[in-house]
């Protein structure tokens, strides 16, 4: 595992323009400039959660509706943080985390497989947060997902507020990556499976 846990990724399409700096080591700090607060919102809780330093800038066709930017933005999210971890080798590999936030509970655990798996078990009380429709978070994870290679389970357990329902979801989804990500110091140099690699 070297040093410097960073990735800076670019994806330019017709439909956005979308760059991604990480720093798996870091303290949280994040800026964000997507044009959809909301979704903004969710990527601190990732950050200040999971302790991941993460800019992102995010250039899309907003004018139809939000849908390529949030999805783009958790594809290149997904390459840095693949990118970031390397060979894997030396981390604990797996994490999980339960978050509450007044009445919502969620439940979110990682596997840093080397297979792409999403299960998502969401039901929200409504289907938009202000402007924003939570369909897309989904879209979002399933984009992450699909790059950085993990098995993701999410589910919120408990919930009768949508901002409380996403939010959970977001800070758990921060703290089990921040768990699977930690340096394990009786695994050094040694990648967590028992094929050898991931």
């Amino acid at each position: 595992m070297s040093d410097a846990r960073t990735a800076s990724v670019i994806r330019d399409t017709t439909e956005t323009q979308i760059k991604v700096t990480i720093n798996l080591d870091g303290t949280g700090t994040s800026h964000f400039a997507t044009g959809v607060p909301f979704f903004e919102h969710m990527l601190t809780q990732i950050a200040r959660h999971g302790l991941i330093d993460m800019h992102i800038e995010a250039n899309g066709d907003l004018e139809i509706d939000a849908h390529h930017t949030v999805e783009d933005v958790g594809i290149v999210l997904g390459q840095a943080f693949a990118q970031a971890l390397s060979d894997k080798s030396g981390i604990y590999r797996y994490g999980h985390a339960y978050v509450p936030l007044d009445e919502a509970l969620s439940r979110v655990v990682v596997d840093l497989s080397g297979r792409p798996g999403l299960f998502y078990n969401v039901d929200y009380t409504r289907a938009r947060i202000g402007d924003f429709d939570v369909d897309l978070l989904r879209e979002f994870f399933q984009g992450f997902v699909n790059h950085a290679m993990v098995s993701l389970h999410l589910d919120n357990l408990k919930g009768l507020n949508a901002h409380h329902q996403a939010e959970t979801l977001f800070k758990a989804f921060g703290r089990a990556l921040r768990m699977a990500v930690t340096p394990d110091p009786r695994m050094s140099g040694i990648v967590p499976s028992t094929k050898g690699s991931l």
